[in-house]
């Protein structure tokens, strides 16, 4: 295999990314990354179509190429057919990040069975059945990588679905880089530590408090700190890892704090 200079390894000219979730939130800045980065970059999302369009404007301004697309992850039919929609708007896909999913908080002997189901939903089936869609349509050199979290690694309280769900994520991603590497498609997965996002501090002042006064790096995450670390493991800076999950964190695991 020839090694590609250094100055190469983060240009994603000519590849085409997917990025799901990304009309809102974290999501809107791993796709704004990958475009600045060079790829093609489809913009999907369930209901933020608003902010999608606006994602893709502002990448086709920079002189980049997007285009939206809405599905819901949680039906094969529409991830097949959004699969096949960016097809059909790019010839073809290189890289898939799994970004969708929620983040709803809820004490667990008052979870209600349909709260956690469509967690589970949205969380862990949406990875799996993206996924799926990827390996039948990916060549060679194609890459996963999935948006878990600490929390699949060490519990939060009120928050028994989405920590499970991102814990089966983790292990997903490990059994589909088995599956998939025979075929040339690596699969990885980042997880972040929390993240400011605005109303943060006023929504949850305990919990902000309490992150910053324990991180070693003194901070909250951004969604250019995960966006980057998605645009690694998607590279060819990445290209012999596989099945490996990505704590990005400032430090916050290490340091174990209490919420």
């Amino acid at each position: 295999m020839t090694t590609p200079p250094v100055d190469r390894l983060l240009d994603f000219t000519d590849r085409v990314a997917l990025v799901t979730g990304s009309g809102s939130g974290h999501g809107r800045g791993i796709a704004l990354r990958f475009a600045e980065a060079g790829a093609s970059v489809a913009v999907h999302y369930r209901e933020s179509g608003e902010g999608a369009r606006e994602v893709a404007r502002t990448i086709e301004g920079g002189g980049g190429r997007a285009a939206t697309l809405q599905a819901d992850l949680t039906e094969g039919r529409e991830v097949d057919r959004l699969f096949d929609q960016v097809l059909e708007a790019f010839d073809h896909l290189d890289v898939v990040v799994n970004n969708a999913g929620l983040y709803p908080l809820s004490p667990l002997d008052e979870m209600a069975e349909e709260e956690w189901e469509s967690v589970v939903r949205a969380n862990l089936k949406s990875v799996h059945l993206c996924t799926q869609a990827a390996a039948r349509r990916m060549p060679r050199g194609g890459a996963v990588v999935n948006v878990a979290s600490i929390e699949g690694l060490q519990p939060m309280p009120n928050h028994a679905h989405y920590a499970a769900s991102k814990a089966a994520v983790l292990m997903h991603t490990r059994v589909a880089a088995l599956e998939l590497g025979p075929r040339g498609i690596r699969v990885n997965a980042v997880s972040p530590g929390l993240l400011g996002r605005e109303g943060l501090e006023e929504a949850w002042p305990e919990g902000v408090e309490a992150w910053l006064r324990v991180v070693p790096l003194g901070r909250m995450g951004t969604s250019t700190d995960v966006a980057d670390a998605c645009l690694f493991l998607a590279s060819e800076a990445a290209r012999w890892i596989t099945g490996a999950n990505l704590v990005v964190d400032g430090g916050g695991v290490v340091a174990r704090p209490a919420f």
